[in-house]
């Protein structure tokens, strides 16, 4: 199959867009419409977000993935294998961690051209006709080659920030649950919030944290919204605190 993680929205023409283009090129390949409210133009909430979405598709899914502040400019175009599944968009960072955390990673630069490409639709022109060959078992014109070391993508293994809100109002964030104990308390402003395995398990109201089904730290409240209880926004910090609210764990 053939997944699209962009920031595109939905209520623009560009999802429509590559989905024409998939159903051109990858006439009868399903496609998926993964996540498409990546916060605009943030490609360190989306490389930690894509592994943690992408972890239960099954190997040969190629994934379309289009968060291109940098779209025209000099940076390359890129494919990428990690553990059996395909990565298709910019090289920008947006594939660090998905690299990071797999067994194995090759990676690819694009050579193949269409005859047409914009120099503002990547998505459109270049990576969804990549992801088409890739569905249908071809290998276009590419080459051997390492993620580009870009300055400010040295990230941590887990992110303590808020990457993403959902129409619920609870607050995901970079960090995978397995690198907490069920007893860690996350201070995010002036709240103190501790964990709960899932929303029945507190009161009404009751803020909390839980492990997602994605495996991520998700900040909640039950029957209410996280973000309007606590103030939270994209991208405010988050930490792990003890009762003496020290620094528990550096991320």
């Amino acid at each position: 199959m053939i997944v699209l993680f962009t920031d595109f929205g939905l209520q623009d023409p560009y999802v429509g867009q590559l989905h024409g283009v998939l159903a051109r090129e990858a006439a009868g390949e399903p496609v998926i419409d993964l996540f498409h409210g990546v916060p605009s133009f943030d490609i360190q909430a989306a490389a930690y977000l894509l592994p943690a979405y992408a972890a239960d598709f099954p190997p040969r899914t190629v994934f379309v993935c289009v968060v291109d502040p940098g779209v025209g400019t000099d940076r390359r175009p890129l494919m990428v294998d990690a553990d059996g599944r395909w990565y298709v968009g910019p090289d920008n960072g947006l594939f660090h961690i998905v690299a990071r955390r797999s067994g194995s990673c090759r990676s690819y630069v694009i050579e193949w051209r269409p005859a047409r490409v914009s120099s503002s639709f990547h998505g459109r022109d270049l990576f969804a006709p990549v992801a088409a060959m890739l569905g249908r078992g071809e290998m276009p014109d590419c080459a051997p080659t390492e993620l580009a070391q870009l300055p400010g993508t040295h990230w941590p293994d887990d992110l303590a920030r808020v990457l993403y809100i959902d129409h619920y109002g609870n607050a995901i964030t970079g960090m995978r649950a397995s690198s907490l104990t069920k007893g860690a308390t996350i201070k995010v402003g002036i709240h103190h919030v501790s964990y709960a395995q899932v929303f029945a398990k507190v009161a009404r109201h009751q803020v909390f944290w839980y492990e997602n089904a994605n495996g991520l730290v998700e900040i909640a409240v039950n029957q209410g919204r996280a973000d309007k209880e606590l103030g939270l926004r994209l991208g405010i910090r988050i930490r792990i605190v003890n009762n003496e609210n020290t620094d528990v764990l550096k991320l």
